[in-house]
């Protein structure tokens, strides 16, 4: 029902305006390159460090009856990883900023353009950003034979819509922050579910109560929507884990358009 609403108040003109002007700013100069492209680095750097490095200590892992060495196990979670970073990036820390301080949605909203559009536009081009992110770590594993180039193809758009997620959500939370200190807040969750979402470790290995509590997060499903496709192995359990994204990206566009009217037009 979320989505119907906000699909039916859409203009593809109106938020396709809204991503030309984020275009705009890209071509405004290179260091909004520079900033882009290195967000690709970090998961990049994790899967080299710990899924190669240390992967040569801990050797092969069986997991769900497949036998595996660490680096397959890591990369797709790495993946996942990032594509998760590049739309909270995007969402969290420039749409505040545009919001706060450029008051940039201001401006906007004085055109035709509505809140709920500004909303979908800022969240594709957050999407376009992980997706790049994405892209190119997809390439890098199935030149180091992490996964094979038919299954990174089919893992591609379940990157796309991890994107969706967590851009979604990450629209939401800006729209309650107060200042800039609030972000530590939002860095240290994003921290721990890096950690603890089956990225480096099976879920299985945790205690059931910690278990619980990890299933219910978004980088867990995300991780297994992922690491599902990309070892080739899809199932039933997969359609969950993306329609529980699908869920969260919905209702985060709602909150946040909800929000960005509430605040803006009041």
């Amino acid at each position: 029902m979320v989505t119907t609403l906000v699909v039916s108040r859409l203009s593809p003109g109106r938020v396709g305006a809204v991503i030309n002007r984020n275009v705009g700013a890209l071509r405004s100069g290179p260091s909004y390159w520079v900033v882009l492209l290195s967000g690709f680095f970090e998961p990049l750097l994790y899967l080299l460090s710990i899924g190669v490095g240390v992967g040569a200590l801990i050797g092969e892992l069986t997991v769900d009856g497949r036998t595996m060495s660490y680096a397959s196990f890591v990369a797709p979670a790495m993946l996942a990883v990032s594509a998760m970073s590049g739309a909270l990036a995007e969402t969290t820390f420039n749409f505040f900023f545009k919001l706060k301080y450029m008051k940039t949605f201001e401006a906007v909203l004085a055109t035709p353009v509505r809140p709920v559009e500004v909303a979908v536009g800022e969240l594709v081009w957050a999407i376009v950003r992980g997706s790049l992110y994405t892209a190119i770590f997809l390439v890098v594993m199935v030149a180091m034979g992490l996964t094979e180039a038919g299954w990174a193809v089919a893992a591609f758009p379940a990157t796309v819509l991890v994107g969706l997620a967590f851009g979604g959500l990450g629209m939401a939370v800006s729209t309650l922050m107060r200042g800039w200190q609030d972000f530590d807040l939002l860095s240290t969750g994003q921290f721990a579910l890096f950690l603890f979402s089956g990225t480096f470790s099976p879920v299985r290995d945790y205690p059931v109560g910690v278990e619980v509590l990890i299933q219910v997060t978004p980088l867990y499903h995300a991780v297994e929507l992922v690491r599902g496709l990309c070892m080739g192995v899809p199932g039933w359990g997969l359609l969950g884990h993306a329609l529980y994204l699908a869920v969260l990206a919905a209702v985060g566009v709602w909150f946040a358009s909800r929000r960005l009217e509430r605040t803006l037009c009041a």
